[in-house]
């Protein structure tokens, strides 16, 4: 019989196949993988990415359940999910868990699926990575599989440039990278530089395949034309609860 145990998806509070190297997949990660991305693909949804950040903790998780003899997200002394995820390098919005002892990969995924909070994290569309941590202890299988909403870790540059391709698609030109826009993203107020502009946006969070709101009802006024873009410091430490922080000042 597999014992299971759930956890709450814990999530951001702004408003906003194989691989090689130390945390490669073995043979029963990679089982247990695939099983849970055919369970998702059977719900019409997108196969999770192994992510060797989340394997790291889930494995270190796993190890730790094996010598507490018990299963449970979080032992005393041990950090919490978000921190241990964070620690290993993981970058996410959302991150999520679910932990067992069984006889077999596919026996483990067959209870998650028949257990309610399990399989919702299984199938939670949010969710686009995983890492797995394993060990065997005699005939039984103790398993951590970490899932999170990953976001990429960027630079500035890389940041201006997705913001300006969104501007740029909605007829706004933007102007070359300046330190002024950058300045003016690590403000709460005002504008930095010489050149005032007409409206400023400033914002923090983790989905850059979307601009906010007010900034959108701004550009359908037709009012402006051209747009600076600056990125700064977001203040999270780069791990963890990843956001980006941006500035736009249209003119």
């Amino acid at each position: 019989m597999t014992r299971v145990i759930w956890t709450c998806l814990l999530g951001a509070a702004w408003t906003m196949g194989m691989v090689s190297g130390a945390y490669a997949q073995s043979t029963e990660a990679w089982l247990l993988m695939r099983a849970t991305n055919e369970d998702r693909v059977q719900h019409g949804l997108g196969s999770l990415k192994w992510d060797p950040s989340l394997a790291q903790a889930a494995q270190a998780h796993a190890e730790r359940m094996v010598r507490q003899g018990a299963l449970s997200h979080q032992y005393a002394g041990e950090p919490d999910l978000v921190t241990r995820t964070a620690r290993d390098g993981a970058h996410f919005r959302t991150v999520a868990e679910n932990v067992a002892v069984g006889p077999s990969p596919q026996g483990i995924e067959a209870e998650w699926m028949h257990s309610p909070p399990h399989r919702a994290n299984i199938l939670d569309a949010r969710l686009n990575e995983v890492g797995i941590g394993l060990v065997w202890q005699g005939n039984n299988l103790w398993a951590v599989e970490d899932f999170a909403a990953g976001v990429a870790e960027m630079g500035s540059s890389q940041i201006e440039r997705r913001v300006g391709q969104l501007l740029m698609e909605r007829g706004i030109r933007p102007l070359a990278p300046s330190s002024a826009a950058r300045q003016t993203c690590a403000m709460e107020r005002g504008s930095a530089g010489t050149t005032r502009p007409k409206f400023i946006v400033r914002w923090q969070g983790s989905d850059l395949n979307r601009l906010p709101d007010v900034l959108e009802e701004q550009i359908r006024t037709g009012r402006f034309h051209t747009a600076a873009v600056g990125a700064c410091s977001s203040g999270d430490g780069g791990r963890g609860f990843t956001t980006y922080r941006v500035a736009v000042m249209l003119f």
